[in-house]
């Protein structure tokens, strides 16, 4: 008789991870210039949402300020650009405004690595400062939901007022070039997209390491019970801060390869509704599951962009009853649906079985 090879869930995931690398390790040579605009965009979000899962997923806290920590990446980015493509000369900008000399806090902008160091570390530090006075005082709840929409309001205030500085409304563009190559080039495009890649897997094996690990554990602790988490020893105050850290990080690191892709950056990327947008990601995909952030980012994205060109004075309306529709009939995001499936067939199969084996003849006992 025949034996049936069981393959582990294990191999099957890898083997799943491995496919998805290489298709999208491979997407410059079969898709269009504006369709690997629109992926690259798409895994920009994905890292957002892989930052906003570790926080609202696995530790149960929901920021809907996460446009600020994605801005101030973003603007880390565009100011080295900015000087790199303005050569000595200031920021088109600053000369309107009357600006005769480089602000001092944009001179260390000048160096690539700089910026890029920054564009995590500010959004980081900035999440670390807030979340040791709220966390620490207990704030918890739609009170640090409020508390992280007011961080939006005031950011993007600062932004605009400060236009000697930050461009005001219209933002930072008006580059095209980094190390000396130009971004619109093909080779460009396809070298920047790559890096989004990349850097989607390295956020992607991060997360996964920290939610298999200890540190993990005790998010998920936090979420279910924090007082109890308390009791056994553990400072709910200190997690809570650094995935918070984390999650802004990486929402940073988000916003830098955003304004590599799209050319510019303006305040309303930083305000409430993007933000809103950036937690319906994982709404959609699967709240606690890793893959369903992924996953949300690229199907919500990929909607909008066809919803806003398809109908264009419909599109928010569709967008949010789609939204309606999965909080809704599927609380656990499409992941979540993908669950109930499987365990619906395999509970058929293990009826299916039950039944033949009930009606297969048995033995009469004749040796």
């Amino acid at each position: 008789m025949l034996s049936t090879i069981v393959i582990p869930r294990r191999i099957w995931l890898l083997i799943g991870y491995a496919a998805a690398a290489a298709v999208l390790f491979s997407a410059p040579l079969y898709l269009s210039d504006f369709r690997l605009n629109l992926l690259a965009k798409c895994l920009a979000f994905a890292i957002v949402a892989l930052g906003l899962d570790l926080l609202w997923g696995y530790t149960g806290i929901l920021s809907l300020g996460h446009g600020v920590f994605f801005g101030l990446g973003a603007y880390a980015m565009a100011m080295h650009l900015k000087l790199e493509a303005g050569g000595s000369r200031l920021p088109d900008f600053m000369d309107w405004m009357g600006l005769t000399k480089l602000p001092w806090f944009w001179e260390p902008f000048k160096s690539f690595a700089f910026a890029a160091v920054m564009g995590i570390a500010i959004p980081a530090c900035l999440a670390l400062l807030l979340g040791f006075f709220t966390f620490r005082n207990r704030i918890r709840g739609v009170y640090f939901t409020i508390l992280t929409q007011a961080l939006v309001i005031i950011t993007v205030t600062l932004f605009v007022g400060q236009q000697a500085y930050t461009g005001g409304t219209n933002g930072l563009t008006g580059y095209t070039k980094l190390f000396g190559y130009s971004l619109k080039s093909d080779t460009g495009k396809t070298m920047v997209y790559l890096a989004t890649v990349i850097a989607l897997i390295a956020a992607f094996l991060l997360c996964r390491f920290l939610v298999k690990s200890r540190f993990g554990k005790v998010l998920r602790a936090i979420r279910d019970g924090e007082n109890r988490t308390r009791f056994l020893g553990y400072d709910p105050a200190m997690y809570q801060m650094a995935v918070f850290a984390i999650s802004a990080g990486l929402a940073g690191l988000a916003g830098m390869l955003f304004v590599l892709h799209v050319g510019i950056i303006s305040p309303t990327m930083m305000a409430i509704v993007p933000s809103i947008e950036m937690v319906l990601l994982v709404a959609i995909g699967g709240r606690g599951t890793l893959i369903g952030a992924v996953i949300g980012a690229v199907i919500m994205t990929q909607a909008k962009s066809e919803l806003s060109a398809s109908y264009p004075d419909f599109w928010l309306f569709f967008l949010g009853a789609l939204f309606i529709v999965v909080t809704v009939f599927l609380p656990g995001g499409i992941v979540g649906l993908i669950r109930q499936l499987r365990q619906a067939l395999a509970r058929r199969r293990s009826s299916d079985d039950i039944n033949l084996n009930s009606v297969m003849p048995k033995g009469n006992g004749i040796v």
